[in-house]
């Protein structure tokens, strides 16, 4: 999903919203519907919203520092579970006080023609500002599903600007069946219903958005394709025989790291293993533009130590009992030589020149670690 493509269908929901605002609140002054009145709170916090996931497109821009080595990327997540937060609050929260207010205390609507005009061309902006976003949203969706794509996006800018047009023209609408009722029967509680309704939706919404934010925010792996492009690019049948594990994380929409222990050759030379190393790298990134973080650690795959679920590539540890000593594995054993662990090798392959940052190379990779240990050896990165 291009950044240009939601910013697109931001700056035309903000457009709209704030030509609705000015309107609902002018209709609101005339006729003192309460339906109007929360729906023109609810576009002054939909234009909110579109300011918040501005600001935070801008500010991802920033290079990397050392103190954020990985850039901030994520600082559109941050934006745009932000956005939940207004929608919950000032959208939905409020729009149930002014209904309830309005079913305890109803009155007549005065001025009829003002809220139902405002309300027909507030319809009109907001399916220009939705149309736009679902053509926009298009260009990424391929063959998923509106649910799926709202899911899955790694971009929060065109779900939550689709969600927030969506709720938006689901509201008017109730909005016009409140006003037209309360002018039909003369009773002004139709106009608190529409406006209680107009509430539960707003935080039904806001709900939503920050459930899939939440996801975001706390990371995400690659897509299914992403992972499966990765894998095919890592491996080369000749130095890097296998992927004994890996995993993928999101930084940021466009931004993708790759951490992965590779099998190599217990033959080769550290040089060879390097210029595979490297290789891969170069077909990871032309199979998967956005993984710009890399980081390959070669290793001995060992299918007895595989098989009896240690750490493959690594002998099992010894037993607590210093009386029954490990039982170690040959160096002639099927698949390794049973050094086990790290090869101790890492070159500028391992590159960290994501939002900015300068490539980075270690003199040694670690030790796997406690977690490694219980990874199977043909992780997903999920």
């Amino acid at each position: 999903m291009s950044a240009s493509g939601g910013t697109k269908a931001i700056v035309a929901a903000l457009s709209a919203n704030l030509a609705i605002a000015v309107a609902k609140f002018v209709a609101f002054l005339f006729s003192g519907s309460s339906s109007m009145l929360a729906e023109s709170v609810h576009s002054v916090a939909d234009s909110g919203n579109q300011g918040l996931l501005l600001l935070g497109g801008k500010r991802a821009k920033r290079q990397a520092t050392p103190e954020h080595p990985f850039g901030y990327g994520r600082e559109r997540y941050i934006y745009a579970f932000l956005v939940s937060i207004v929608l919950f609050s000032v959208g939905g929260m409020f729009a149930i006080y002014e209904g309830y207010e309005k079913i305890k205390h109803p009155h007549e609507i005065e001025a009829w023609y003002w809220p139902v005009g405002v309300l027909v061309f507030a319809i009109i902006a907001e399916g220009y500002s939705f149309r736009t976003a679902i053509a926009e949203s298009n260009q990424t969706r391929g063959k998923l599903s509106w649910t799926e794509f709202i899911r899955r996006a790694k971009a929060p800018e065109l779900p939550v600007v689709l969600l927030e047009d969506f709720g938006a023209l689901v509201g008017l609408v109730l909005a016009l069946g409140g006003v037209g009722l309360a002018l039909g029967t003369g009773n002004g509680v139709w106009d608190g219903i529409g406006t209680l309704c107009i509430g539960v939706l707003l935080i039904a919404i806001a709900i939503v958005l920050a459930a899939e934010t939440k996801s975001l925010l706390l990371g995400e792996s690659a897509g299914v394709e992403d992972v499966e492009k990765i894998k095919a690019s890592v491996v080369d049948g000749d130095t890097v025989t296998r992927i004994i594990h890996m995993r993928t994380l999101h930084l940021g929409p466009e931004e993708l790291l790759v951490a992965a222990k590779i099998a190599v050759r217990h033959d080769e030379s550290a040089a060879e293993i390097a210029d595979a190393i490297n290789a891969a790298e170069s077909r990871i990134r032309a199979a998967v533009p956005i993984a710009r973080v890399i980081y390959l650690e070669p290793d001995i795959y060992n299918e007895r130590a595989a098989a009896a679920g240690t750490n493959p590539g690594k002998a099992p540890d010894a037993p607590a009992s210093p009386d029954a000593p490990a039982t170690p594995i040959a160096p002639d054993a099927p698949g390794g030589t049973g050094t086990g662990g790290a090869t101790g090798i890492a070159t500028d392959g391992a590159t960290a020149s994501g939002a900015g940052a300068s490539s980075e190379t270690s003199d040694s990779s670690p030790s796997p670690t406690a977690s490694d240990a219980s990874a199977p050896p043909d992780d997903s990165g999920h």
